[in-house]
C-alpha cells in the first residue's frame, strides 16, 4: 500500500521575506513592474507556467501572484543544483522546492487537489539566457550543446491531480476504501471541497525591457567583497544589477486559463479512473502513453500562449527587421521607416501585445526621435559590433543575427541576438517583419506617405465625430487636413493653422504657394477643426505631433522642406525648426510671443479663479471664455482657458531654444495687431543665430493677414523668401528614391 506523502509545511515565512525583498528592491531600483490580464485568473487548483529569463523571477512572480490570488501560499520548481549550502535555504525562504526533492510530486499532486497553493512552474527547465526557444516550428531548448523540448511536468502534474480528482469521486460511490486510502494517501480530511475544485494551467509571460548589461554598484560590490566570483554570477550581475538600478519596464502578462479536466475524457483515462483496484502513486497504468500524449499537446498549448504574449518593444522591431533585412548595408532612416510601418499598421502587429510607449504612431521616430528609440537600439548594436558604421550609412554582421549563442554571457556579449530570438516563436508577427524588411526602400516611403496622410485623416474623422457640437462646431470640410501636390519634388511646404482655427484658414496661402510648383501639406493641429472641449484635452506635445505628420510626410515627398504657419501655428514652425536640422526655410506669421495686456492677463487670472473655487464650488469655475474671432466661419467662439495656458508654455519655449534655430527665418508681423504685441517677435528676432533672416512689418489692424483683402502682399514675400532662401540649396541635395 502507498504510504502518505510527507508534505513539508507552507512556509508563510516564505511571503514576508519575498515581499521585504520586493519593497527592498522597489526602493532601490527603477524597474516598473506591470501586470496585464489579472481577470484570466481562474478561481481553483493552479499551476501558472512561465518563462525563465532571470533570477528576479523567483522574488517578484512569486510575490505578485500571492498578492493577486488572495494571499494563498505559492510554490515554485527550483532547479536542484541551486540547492548548495547557502542559496537553498534562501530558496527555501521565497517559497521554492528542489526538483530534487523526492516528494515533490506528491506535495504538488495534494496541495492542488485542496487547492491550498498555487504552484510557479518554468518549463523550459533553465533560465534561457539567449532566449532561444524555437526552431523549425518547435519549442526546443538548447543548452550545453543539445538541443531538447521544454519539460512537460507542469502538464503531467496537472493531468495527475484532476486523475484522482476524478478517481475520488468515483471510489467514493463505487469503493469507498479506495477512496478513503487515497484520502490518507493525500492528507485530506474533506472531501466535498476537494471534488468542489478544477485545476487550471495558466500561462504567463514575463518581458523586460530595455535589456541591457554593464558594470555596475551591485557587481562593483560583489567584485571587492566577494572572492573567486563565477563569471555566471559576474554576468547575472552585470545584466539584472543594470536593469533594475537603470530602469527597467517589466511586464507580467497573465494568459486564458486551461481547463485540465475536460482532457481526461478518453476511453483509456476514463477505465483506469473507474478502475476498483488499488492504483500506486507512480505506477505505471495502461493509460499512461496516452496521458504523456497529452501532456505534451498541453505543453505545445501553453508554451505558445507563453511566446504570443511577449510585450513587443521597439527594439524586437529594430532587431527583427535588421536580421531579415536582405543586404548588409542600409540606411538609418530607412530602418526607422520600416519600424515605424510595423508600429502603425494594425495588420502587422495584430493580435500582438505592444509594449505602452507604442500606443500610437511613433511620428517622432520620422522626425527628431526625441524618445531616443534608433539611438539607443543603434548605440548597444555598434557597441557589440553587431553593426559598423560606413559614412553616413551602416553595415550589419548577419552572422551575430543568426547564429545560435549558448554561452551564458550573451546578455552581455550580444543583447541583439536575444531580442530577435525573444519574439521568434511569433510566426505571424515574424513573416509579416520578414515583408517589410524586404520590401524595395522606394515602396517603404510610398507607404509610409499613404499610412501617414491615412492617421491625418482617421484621426480628424474619429475626433469630429466624437467631439460634434451641433449649432456649435463648423462644417467638416473646414477641418480637414489637405495635400496640394506640386509641379516637381524640389520643394514642399508644411503649413500650419492657427490657435481656435483649422486648416481651412490657410488655405488661400496654400494655393498662393502651390502655383509657385511646391508641395504644400496642411496638417490639422490636434483639438482643432473640431470643438472647444476637444481643445480643452489637448496638450502643446499634441500639437507637436500633429506637426511632426505633416512635417514626415512633406519630408518624404520632397527634397527640401519648408516649414511655416500663422500665430500658434508659426510658434509650432519655429518649434520644429529648434528640434530639426534638415529644414531648409522656416516661415512665423504673427507668431504670439507677447500678448497685448488684455489678453496675457485672460489665462492666468481665470487660472488663478478656477483653483480658488474649483475644490469649494466647481460650477463657478470658468474653463472657457468667450471669443470674437475674425473669422466667425473658422474659428470657435469659445476659447478653453487651458488652451491658452498650452500656446503660452509653447512660446516661452521657443523663445528659450531660439539659439538651436540656425535655418533661414522670416519673420511677419502687422503693425496694428489686436492679438500680438509685435515688441515680442522682434526680441525674438534678436536673439537668432541665424545668418539669414529677415523682420518684415506690414500695415494691418488686424490678426489675420493671411487672408482677405491685402493678403496677397503677405504670400508674394513669403514665397519670394522661400525662393530666394532655397535656390543655393538645390543642387547639393540628394535625389529622392
Amino acid at each position: 500500500m502507498s504510504t502518505a506523502v510527507r508534505v513539508f509545511p507552507m512556509n508563510r515565512f516564505a511571503y514576508r521575506t519575498t515581499g521585504l525583498a520586493i519593497r527592498t528592491i522597489t526602493a532601490l531600483s527603477k524597474a516598473s513592474i506591470h501586470i496585464h490580464g489579472r481577470e484570466n485568473i481562474p478561481e481553483g487548483a493552479l499551476i501558472f507556467v512561465a518563462n525563465h529569463f532571470t533570477r528576479l523571477e523567483t522574488l517578484f512572480l512569486t510575490y505578485y501572484i500571492f498578492q493577486l490570488i488572495g494571499k494563498k501560499p505559492v510554490w515554485s520548481l527550483a532547479a536542484g543544483e541551486l540547492y548548495n549550502a547557502s542559496f537553498g535555504s534562501f530558496l527555501d525562504k521565497v517559497g521554492a522546492v528542489s526538483t530534487h526533492n523526492p516528494d515533490r510530486d506528491r506535495l504538488i499532486v495534494k496541495s492542488l487537489l485542496t487547492a491550498e497553493a498555487a504552484w510557479i512552474i518554468y518549463p523550459e527547465g533553465r533560465m534561457v539566457k539567449n532566449k532561444k526557444t524555437f526552431e523549425k516550428g518547435q519549442y526546443l531548448i538548447s543548452y550545453a550543446g543539445e538541443k531538447q523540448q521544454p519539460h512537460t511536468g507542469a502538464a503531467s502534474l496537472a493531468l495527475r491531480t484532476e486523475f484522482y480528482r476524478q478517481r475520488l469521486a468515483t471510489m467514493r460511490r463505487s469503493n469507498p476504501s479506495e477512496a478513503e486510502r487515497l484520502m490518507a494517501l493525500f492528507q485530506i480530511d474533506d472531501l466535498d471541497p476537494v471534488l468542489d475544485f478544477n485545476t487550471y494551467i495558466v500561462p504567463v509571460n514575463i518581458t523586460y525591457y530595455p535589456i541591457r548589461a554593464k558594470e555596475n554598484l551591485l557587481n562593483f560590490l560583489a567584485d571587492h567583497f566577494v572572492e573567486n566570483l563565477s563569471d555566471r554570477l559576474e554576468e547575472e550581475l552585470m545584466t539584472e544589477g543594470t536593469m533594475l538600478l537603470s530602469g527597467v519596464d517589466i511586464d507580467i502578462r497573465f494568459g486564458e486559463p486551461l481547463e485540465v479536466s475536460p482532457r481526461l475524457n478518453q476511453p483509456l483515462i476514463r477505465a483506469d479512473i473507474d478502475s476498483d483496484r488499488e492504483i500506486g502513486f507512480d505506477e505505471v497504468l495502461p493509460s499512461t502513453p496516452v496521458m504523456r500524449t497529452i501532456a505534451l499537446e498541453l505543453m505545445n498549448h501553453y508554451m505558445r500562449a507563453i511566446y504570443r504574449m511577449t510585450t513587443i518593444n521597439p527594439e524586437h522591431l529594430f532587431a527583427s527587421i535588421l536580421k531579415h533585412f536582405p543586404r548588409r548595408q542600409f540606411d538609418p532612416e530607412d530602418l526607422k521607416r520600416r519600424v515605424f510601418l510595423a508600429v502603425s499598421d494594425n495588420n502587422v502587429h495584430m493580435g500582438a501585445h505592444l509594449h505602452r510607449d507604442m500606443d500610437r504612431p511613433p511620428l517622432d521616430l520620422l522626425v527628431d526621435d526625441r524618445r531616443d528609440w534608433f539611438d539607443q537600439f543603434i548605440n548597444v548594436a555598434l557597441d557589440k559590433a553587431v553593426v559598423i558604421k560606413h559614412g553616413d550609412r551602416y553595415l550589419k554582421d548577419p552572422s551575430k543575427l543568426t547564429s545560435l549563442f549558448d554561452s551564458h554571457r550573451v546578455r552581455v556579449e550580444n543583447p541583439i541576438k536575444v531580442m530577435v530570438n525573444e519574439i521568434e516563436p511569433m510566426t505571424d508577427l515574424q513573416r509579416r517583419l520578414r515583408k517589410i524588411a524586404r520590401l524595395p526602400a522606394f515602396w517603404v516611403k510610398r507607404r509610409t506617405v499613404r499610412l501617414l496622410e491615412r492617421l491625418g485623416a482617421d484621426e480628424f474623422h474619429t475626433d469630429y465625430q466624437t467631439f460634434y457640437i451641433e449649432n456649435e462646431s463648423k462644417p467638416k470640410q473646414v477641418g480637414v487636413p489637405f495635400l496640394l501636390r506640386g509641379r516637381s519634388r524640389k520643394i514642399g511646404v508644411v503649413l500650419i493653422h492657427g490657435y481656435m482655427a483649422a486648416p481651412m484658414e490657410v488655405i488661400e496661402l496654400a494655393r498662393y504657394l502651390n502655383q509657385q510648383g511646391w508641395w504644400v501639406y496642411a496638417p490639422r493641429v490636434k483639438g482643432h477643426g473640431t470643438s472647444p472641449e476637444d481643445l480643452s484635452l489637448r496638450s502643446r506635445q499634441d500639437w507637436m505631433e500633429s506637426v511632426d505628420l505633416g512635417y514626415a510626410i512633406i519630408s518624404l515627398l520632397c527634397r527640401q522642406i519648408v516649414v511655416g504657419g500663422f500665430s500658434n501655428g508659426a510658434g509650432l514652425a519655429l518649434d520644429l525648426a529648434t528640434r530639426i536640422s534638415g529644414i531648409s526655410t522656416v516661415f512665423a506669421v504673427c507668431p504670439p510671443f507677447k500678448l497685448h495686456a488684455a489678453t496675457a492677463r485672460l489665462a492666468p487670472a481665470m487660472n488663478m479663479w478656477n483653483r480658488l473655487v474649483g475644490h469649494v464650488r466647481p460650477q463657478m469655475a470658468r474653463q472657457f471664455i468667450e471669443n470674437h474671432p475674425e473669422n466667425p466661419d473658422i474659428n470657435y467662439l469659445r476659447n478653453p482657458v487651458s488652451g491658452v495656458r498650452e500656446l503660452e508654455k509653447l512660446m516661452d519655449h521657443v523663445a528659450e531654444e531660439v539659439s538651436k534655430i540656425n535655418t533661414p527665418v522670416l519673420l511677419i508681423l502687422a503693425d496694428q495687431d489686436p492679438v500680438v504685441d509685435e515688441k515680442g517677435a522682434r526680441r525674438f528676432f534678436g536673439k537668432l543665430g541665424s545668418e539669414d533672416k529677415q523682420y518684415l512689418l506690414f500695415h494691418f489692424d488686424l490678426h489675420g493677414i493671411l487672408r482677405g483683402k491685402g493678403s496677397n502682399k503677405v504670400h508674394q514675400a513669403i514665397a519670394q523668401f522661400i525662393k530666394t532662401s532655397t535656390r543655393n540649396r538645390i543642387s547639393s541635395l540628394k535625389p529622392l528614391d
